[in-house]
């Protein structure tokens, strides 16, 4: 007995074990949302930073505006949002691709600011470098300062990666089976909602561990240096 809980050991082993596949099932849907909202995040973040980066007010402060307008909102509110609002006005999108876009745009703003802060510990003379050997600044933002720009945010970029990944579940008030509401289904069809629920804790924690250990990695590994420039 445990907190005043009577165990029966093997019952629950089965009952984990039985409940396991349909909790991977929504570790699937979990994964995918990842994915999208960070890809989402990544490359909305990016055009963020380079609007806010513009030497026109016109272009930067509409930019700054917007990225301070989603950082200052709950992320459920602009998933609710997408969600109710926009079939109002005719545009209609599944449950997963809306709160998947959610979580890019509400992350967005923040990975503006770690491109932002990435891009400004380039040395000015790579671009000057570049100016003296006539590259456009396109090509010299894309092929001088952005790779060097990268490995240096890889582990906020990771941080934020793992805070999408753990908000997932927020996606289940719009019906997205995902992981925990999928443990939640099965706490409500069977009246034990400890072992599903732990067991998605569980696989949390490895999630996060794993992506921690892979983002120290490529900290590690990929080099931070400046690019030689000919």
């Amino acid at each position: 007995m445990l907190f005043g809980i009577e165990w029966d050991t093997s019952s629950n082993w089965a009952f984990a074990v039985s409940i396991f596949p349909i909790l991977l099932k929504g570790l699937v849907v979990t994964l995918q949302a990842t994915v999208v909202g960070f890809f989402v995040a990544m490359v909305l973040g990016l055009i963020l930073a380079g609007l806010k980066s513009a030497r026109l007010a016109i272009i930067s402060w509409p930019a700054k505006f917007i990225t301070e307008f989603i950082r200052d909102t709950p992320l459920l509110v602009q998933l609710f949002f997408l969600y109710y609002v926009l079939p109002e006005h005719g545009i209609v999108l599944p449950a997963f691709l809306t709160g998947a876009l959610a979580l890019g745009v509400q992350y967005s703003a923040y990975l503006s600011e770690v491109y932002r802060a990435g891009i400004e510990s380039i040395p000015r003379g790579q671009t000057e470098a570049s100016r003296a050997l006539d590259l456009p600044p396109v090509r010299t933002f894309g092929f001088v300062i952005l790779p060097q720009a990268i490995p240096r945010i890889i582990p906020a970029m990771g941080n934020y990666l793992v805070s999408i990944m753990k908000d997932v579940p927020v996606l289940s008030v719009v019906t997205v089976l995902e992981m925990l509401n999928v443990a939640k289904i099965i706490g409500d069809r069977t009246f034990n909602y400890l072992i599903p629920i732990s067991m998605v804790g569980a696989i949390y924690l490895i999630l996060t561990i794993a992506a921690s250990y892979g983002v120290r990695y490529l900290d590690t590994h990929l080099p931070k240096r400046g690019i030689p420039l000919r």
